[in-house]
């Protein structure tokens, strides 16, 4: 059975860093593994994504300022936040895509976890 489990949220204020991170278990194979968040009044947007490649994308308002990584294990990822704005202020979900059993797809989502940025 597939399981995420995030780890890393909180508060912050302006200027700071957090590290987000996210186990997955129960994957035979994963092609993809993202952090999307949500913030009050808006629709859920990617942050970042990590393929099985290494090949990474971004969203705009992060670049420069946010790393996603997958562990040696690969089966972790993180996303190191660096110089958080308040726009950043929103719910994180770690997103896994893969195989579950060969032949069986599985597109996973973590509970989530909350970071905000305030002083």
């Amino acid at each position: 059975q597939v399981q995420l489990v995030e780890s890393g949220g909180g508060l912050v204020q302006p200027g700071g860093s957090l590290r987000l991170s996210c186990v997955s278990s129960g994957f035979f194979y994963i092609v993809a593994m993202a952090w999307y968040r949500a913030a009050p009044g808006r629709e859920r947007e990617l942050v970042a994504s990590i393929n099985s490649g290494h090949a990474i994308n971004y969203g705009d308002s992060v670049k420069g300022r946010f790393a996603i990584s997958r562990s040696n294990a690969q089966n972790t990822v993180y996303l190191q936040m660096n110089s958080l704005k308040s726009e950043d202020t929103a719910v994180y979900y770690c997103n896994v895509r893969g195989y579950e059993a060969p032949l069986k797809w599985d597109d996973s989502w973590g509970p989530g976890t909350q970071v905000t940025v305030s002083s």
